[in-house]
């Protein structure tokens, strides 16, 4: 054999060992997203001020099981839920919305099935009765002009325990009083923390109750912050818009 041969040889067998290493992270990549966890960012305010316009977090995809809509494309491989576990009430999850299937939303489960929910004067009560709510210190958002907005904070305490923190940016809104929403068999009721600016359960024509089949998993940390100041490209201001403080914070 020449060594034009040779070296030929070396080539086709590099780049056969290149692709057989890119295929096989591409499948490792694949199953890590399906079944583990899959990479999230937060690109509205709707979970302000438990989750940030420029958060990224990982969500556990075995939480609750798996359906079509834990695989790329939402690809109908079957119906239903196999491995399936029931959500708790105040998980923060990720959902593909109802009404068209295919958007991702974030929200927090308030209600499970059965329950009845309805918001009265901005206060939110589950089978009828009030869920605590304790006022805290504003929340002071910087817009980007640098003015600082501030915003009336709230922490609520849902009947098994969970605490979390909630805006009420409008002290009458329209979604401040709901009527009474009773939560079908295997669907939940899901409500942005940013209760004045969120589109979820409360709105059926956007959102409405969410089917079990349409969970994809559970927000479980943030990996990556940023406050949007640094674009793509302007790698010296990444460090200064890095929210260093939200990395690895736990959502809760």
């Amino acid at each position: 054999m020449s060594m034009t041969d040779k070296v030929k040889n070396f080539r086709e067998s590099e780049w056969v060992d290149t692709a057989r290493t890119v295929t096989y992270a591409v499948v490792i990549a694949l199953i890590i997203r399906a079944f583990l966890f899959q990479p999230f960012n937060i690109p509205s305010g709707s979970m302000i001020p438990t989750l940030l316009i420029g958060d990224y977090l990982f969500v556990s995809k075995f939480s609750y099981g798996y359906s079509k809509h834990s695989f790329p494309f939402s690809l109908p491989i079957f119906d239903g839920r196999v491995l399936a576990s029931q959500p708790e009430r105040g998980d923060v999850i990720v959902f593909k919305k109802p009404t068209d299937n295919q958007t991702d939303f974030i929200k927090r489960l308030i209600g499970l099935p059965g329950d009845e929910i309805q918001v009265r004067r901005g206060i939110l009560h589950i089978n009828g009765k009030p869920v605590k709510r304790e006022r805290l210190e504003d929340f002071i958002e910087k817009a980007p002009s640098g003015d600082l907005r501030r915003y009336p904070q709230y922490r609520e305490t849902l009947p098994n325990g969970v605490s979390y923190t909630t805006l009420d940016t409008d002290a009458n809104g329209y979604l401040d009083n709901t009527g009474v929403y009773k939560v079908p068999e295997g669907h939940y009721f899901m409500m942005g923390d940013n209760r004045d600016n969120s589109n979820d359960s409360r709105v059926p024509s956007e959102v409405g109750y969410v089917p079990f089949e349409n969970l994809v998993g559970r927000a479980e940390v943030i990996f990556f912050s940023t406050d949007g100041s640094a674009r793509i490209w302007e790698i010296w201001n990444w460090f200064s818009a890095t929210r260093w403080n939200r990395l690895f914070h736990e959502v809760d």
